[in-house]
């Protein structure tokens, strides 16, 4: 059909009320949550977009795939089933099952990494770059530089800046223990990587003999754009795009509850068998046994059957378009927001947004302490909070001031997303009554999950 409406390639078979609150009601809530949203009841929320991290609806077929678990404690077949769809899109010889994309990250980097080392890629995102510090190693950030513009237009913003690659290798590389690339790049708003700057990165790691790993959460929406963009691709399937990028690393770390389309999960998969022999040690003192890693078999089941449905072309295009039109509204009302829209996100440029507010009073916990008051939309700051805290105890600006608006895959129609167009439009028009925020009290690593503030 030519018509211009993309519909959501789905019929929906069960609903779930969401809670209408008071302004009042959501002005209590903030204030008993240190206004962070992150410590905001979910039932008091109306529109829940803090992530799209095990949040997004599963399938007819994952449902009834649920009830094929294996429940078996060492070599289920439903580990098989998991390990046999991962090996077929990635080709990676070991798959290791995680709970969850944060725990491939600790096993894989508790394995390889040594105090002072120095692991680059384009954006690490904040689990990946806590895991990294926590093992006294640096995460080193080099995305090319417009990547680092949000309003400026670029295919591919999530590139990693080979140069600056090739530089780290030259001159630090015998504290490079592997290069990571994420694709999507989340903290830079969703943006994908091209297959050419994949390629570029393979051949550095080559000439400089290190192993090359994806943090590939998104990978199949990186595929999406690569089709939609990049010369010579248009004509090949999501899946074969994703095959491509995935044999041109040595392993990965995976978050199912992004891509897999699953509320739990991940793994770690690589080719390396020594590498493989002691990350499985490590899974068996912290996760669990090989062939579960701290999942159900039910678990298993819906991450392999969401793999297989993630790189079908009429899901990708939805997802991509339904994006897409948030970020339409928003510009079309003069919003500043990253640009292009990424896959899984919209990005509100706070930065730009409040210019009275300085980073170090965090304009982005400004915005979605906004949204959420006026329409109990919840989103989250991908700012100063989130990345402007060294390991030494130094505060900086972030590289960026954002808040994400991150939407779960296959939850919310339309209408919901014209209902949040409206709340960031009215928290936009008000923007020169919002005050920043200090923090009253906060933990030393990953402060932004429960940072407690107070406003200026």
């Amino acid at each position: 059909m030519l018509f211009k409406t993309i519909i959501e390639p789905f019929r929906i078979k069960s609903v779930e009320a969401v809670k209408f609150t008071t302004r009042e009601e959501r002005e209590k809530a903030l204030v008993e949550a240190g206004y962070n949203v992150f410590l905001v009841p979910a039932e008091d929320v109306l529109i829940d977009l803090l992530t799209d991290s095990g949040t997004g609806a599963m399938s007819s077929a994952q449902w009834g795939a649920l009830m094929q678990g294996d429940e078996s404690y060492a070599g289920s077949r439903s580990f098989f089933r998991f390990r046999d769809v991962i090996q077929d899109l990635t080709g990676f010889r070991h798959v290791i099952p995680t709970h969850q994309g944060r725990a491939a990250e600790r096993i894989l980097f508790h394995t390889i990494l040594k105090p002072g080392m120095v692991v680059p890629s384009n954006t690490h995102f904040d689990t990946t770059r806590a895991n990294i510090e926590v093992e006294q190693a640096e995460a080193r950030d080099l995305v090319i530089a417009e990547g680092k513009v949000p309003s400026l237009i670029h295919p591919f913003k999530g590139n990693v800046d080979l140069a600056k690659l090739e530089k780290t290798l030259a001159e630090d590389g015998d504290r490079v223990p592997l290069v990571m690339v994420t694709v999507t790049n989340n903290s830079g708003g969703g943006q994908p990587v091209s297959l050419e700057n994949l390629r570029g990165v393979r051949a550095l790691c080559d000439t400089y003999g290190k192993p090359f790993f994806l943090d590939a959460c998104r990978f199949a929406e990186n595929a999406w754009f690569i089709k939609q963009r990049e010369p010579g691709q248009s004509d090949r399937t999501p899946k074969a795009i994703a095959q491509e990028m995935f044999s041109l690393a040595d392993g990965c770390t995976m978050s199912a509850k992004k891509d897999g389309l699953a509320n739990i999960g991940g793994f770690l998969a690589m080719n390396d068998d020594e590498l493989a022999a002691s990350c499985r040690s490590l899974l068996i003192l912290t996760e669990g046994f090989p062939t579960y890693g701290g999942l159900a078999g039910y678990d298993l089941e819906a991450i392999a059957r969401g793999l297989e449905e993630v790189v079908e072309e009429p899901y990708l295009r939805y997802r991509i378009r339904s994006t897409a039109y948030l970020a339409d509204k928003l510009t079309a009302g003069g919003v500043p927001i990253i640009q292009p829209p990424g896959g899984h996100a919209v990005y509100l440029d706070a930065r730009a947004m409040l210019p009275h507010v300085t980073p170090l009073q965090y304009p982005g916990i400004a915005i979605a302490n906004a949204l959420y008051l006026e329409a109990g939309i919840r989103g989250v700051e991908i700012g100063t909070v989130m990345f402007g805290l060294h390991p030494d105890g130094t505060e900086a600006p972030g590289p960026m001031d954002l808040v994400r608006l991150a939407i779960p895959r296959r939850v919310y129609t339309q209408s919901h997303i014209d209902l949040v167009a409206e709340g960031v439009l009215e928290v936009f028009r008000k923007r020169e009554e919002l005050r920043g925020y200090r923090i009253t009290e906060a933990p030393k690593v990953l402060r932004h999950f429960s940072a407690r503030f107070a406003p200026l």
